[in-house]
């Protein structure tokens, strides 16, 4: 009987080694727990409390490591005693050390590669643990940290521009190794990492291995996937319906519900059509920067027309034109329930245009998060990444286009219909008010329509029935409710009130555009000399949490700033009616969902560096209050 040869075990119980980080090419001092000669894997504990199981090939001994950090590298606890700030550029902290090299953003979820020669396997860094001193553990205001944004929201539907979620902006290393398990092993009950070969599959196995999230898909979230697909077009409709009653007061609920002919209009269909396709025509222009997105998990980067700014101008101009030719844009308020169900057209036929082109799609270009093998689900939630015609991104183009500056002219049309039907030479101060801060609000997002390049949206989430609807449809069809209501329930404002609307909505905007401008500067450059006053905490995954300028003050600053603008877009409305004031309730039960999402998530994923944070900063949203 031929006897089983035991694998040697290299490392003992106990053994304080250096262990590297899944996902980079940083070593940190751990502890030895566990070998578990079945899947040849090591537990180990690092410093924060973190748990996890390596293979032996990626930790190494502790003395050679001392022997040569010595002379090149301090603590980062002797580092944080001299008066020189944390993030300047010369801190040899490991996090922004790694950061220069690559200077690459990761964000949650997905681990982006990029190469750099300066970057090897032999790079070895020491990290002492961070003492944290009564004043941390006590001061509120104390400013150590920098945050991400994650935004992963299985039904997050509403498209706005900016209302992108960040909880913590991670930087640091860019080399992926193989998969591992993240998760505390004391959350993980038996379960062992997965880890995939680096060798070449088919076709088919190449899109099961690109998409982990097929194993994640619970028979809820299928379920959630349903709800949504009949939920989202219902809801748009009744607020369609309901604004435009005599009364549109929740007492007379439900809205009638008009023939099914009252819903098709030919020539409504043809208007959001040529709408959309004016659009595309200003997107490929050669005019404007074209910029580069973020490393996909292949390490290629795509290039991107951002040229929205003009296409907002000429739009105008167009419009403008329109207007003295004899166009009556007052259309557009008397078939707005025929124009919404143009676009809800338009978004399904994209949809099903977007799964069937899918399903011949490589298996990197697929989106991990709508990968399930779920035809409802993923059809929901998107199944390819980055669909394109040529050169012709489609997630981009629909994400900040068509529904954003349609938006803009819904406002303006109106205008025009409350003059017309109220009988005024001008609209009213609350009809001006409303279009020119929501101009705001989109103009700017498309003078920085780089930022977007950064977000969930457009880094990890598939082009589905998700984004195509909240694009060319949740945003113009129900952001433009309170210029729809002011037409026919107008709402006289003084002029201290106006005075101190327009002061609620500039504070809003500078908090909103300072605390995004902080946070994207450093994402895309954290060793840029103009960061250098900015403070973080560093974390064990070698990234760190910004705590500094508004990051400093709240956890959510442009969430704050979100919310003190769309305030400013509900007031002129008055307090007749709950209408005007559905953004404004969406907006906080979907922020205050989000931020409890991602408390849990970067408490798992941050450990004790996440706990020193909140204690860092306090609140959450709003300062003093939550």
């Amino acid at each position: 009987m031929r006897s089983m040869k035991m694998p040697t075990v290299r490392y003992q119980n106990g053994d304080m080694v250096m262990g590297r980080w899944p996902g980079s090419n940083l070593y940190y001092e751990v502890k030895v727990l566990d070998f578990d000669a079945k899947s040849s894997l090591y537990t180990v504990i690092y410093k924060d409390g973190t748990e996890l199981e390596l293979k032996e090939q990626d930790m190494k001994n502790a003395s050679g490591f001392q022997t040569r950090s010595r002379s090149r590298s301090r603590s980062p606890g002797r580092r944080r005693s001299q008066s020189r700030s944390p993030a300047r550029t010369t801190r040899r902290s490991s996090s922004r050390m790694a950061a220069a090299v690559t200077t690459a953003a990761i964000t949650d979820g997905v681990t982006s590669s990029r190469k750099d020669t300066r970057l090897k396997d032999s790079l070895e860094i020491r990290l002492s643990p961070l003492p944290q001193t009564k004043a941390a553990e006590n001061n509120g205001n104390n400013k150590h940290e920098k945050k991400e944004e994650k935004q992963k929201d299985e039904n997050n539907t509403a498209n706005t521009v900016n209302e992108k979620s960040e909880a913590a902006v991670e930087v640091g290393p860019d080399k992926t190794q193989g998969r591992y398990n993240l998760r505390r092993r004391k959350d993980d009950g038996d379960a062992k990492p997965v880890e995939t070969k680096p060798k070449q599959l088919g076709e088919k196995d190449a899109k099961l291995a690109a998409a982990p999230a097929a194993s994640l898909a619970t028979p809820l979230d299928f379920g959630g996937a349903y709800f949504w697909l009949l939920f989202l077009p219902a809801w748009v409709l009744f607020l369609v319906l309901q604004v435009n009653l005599e009364d549109p007061s929740l007492t007379n609920f439900p809205p009638p519900l008009p023939a099914l002919e009252a819903f098709w209009d030919a020539q409504a269909l043809g208007f959001v059509i040529l709408w959309i396709l004016f659009q595309a025509l200003l997107y490929i222009l050669p005019v404007g920067k074209l910029s580069e997105g973020v490393p996909l998990r292949s390490g290629k980067k795509l290039k991107y027309r951002t040229n929205g700014f003009c296409a907002v101008a000429v739009s105008s101009l167009a419009v403008a034109a329109a207007v003295h030719q004899g166009v009556d844009l007052t259309y557009i308020h008397s078939h707005f329930l025929q124009l919404t169900a143009a676009s809800f057209l338009v978004a399904v036929l994209l949809s099903v245009y977007l799964y069937v082109r899918s399903q011949y799609a490589a298996g990197e270009q697929l989106a991990l998060g709508g990968s399930s093998g779920n035809v409802a689900y993923d059809f929901f939630k998107g199944h390819e990444l980055n669909p394109r015609i040529k050169e012709f991104d489609l997630k981009f183009f629909c994400e900040m286009r068509p529904g954003l500056i349609g938006w803009c002219l819904i406002n303006f049309a109106m205008a025009l219909a409350e003059m017309k039907q109220q009988g005024l030479d001008a609209p009213s101060y609350s009809m001006i008010l409303v279009n020119l801060f929501q101009l705001l609000y989109v103009v700017d997002g498309l003078w920085n329509e780089e930022a977007i390049l950064t977000t969930m949206d457009l880094m990890h989430d598939g082009f589905g029935f998700m984004l195509a609807f909240g694009d060319l449809v949740w945003v113009p069809f129900t952001y433009t409710l309170q210029a729809y209501y002011l037409v026919s329930h107008p709402n006289h404002l003084s002029l201290p009130a106006v005075a101190a609307i327009v002061t609620l909505k500039l504070v809003g905007f500078y908090i909103f555009r300072k605390s995004n401008s902080e946070k994207n500067a450093f994402r895309r450059n954290p060793s840029d000399p103009k960061l250098s006053h900015l403070q973080i905490i560093p974390t064990a995954t070698g990234k760190s949490l910004l705590v500094s300028g508004w990051w400093g003050v709240v956890r959510h600053p442009n969430y704050l700033g979100d919310l003190l603008m769309a305030l400013a877009w509900s007031l002129p409305c008055g307090f007749s009616h709950l209408l005007p004031w559905y953004y404004m309730i969406y907006f906080i039960i979907l922020l205050v969902h989000r931020d409890a999402r991602d408390m849990s998530e970067c408490r798992r994923k941050y450990g004790s560096a996440w706990d020193e944070y909140c204690r860092t900063v306090r609140y959450r949203i709003i300062p003093r209050v939550y």
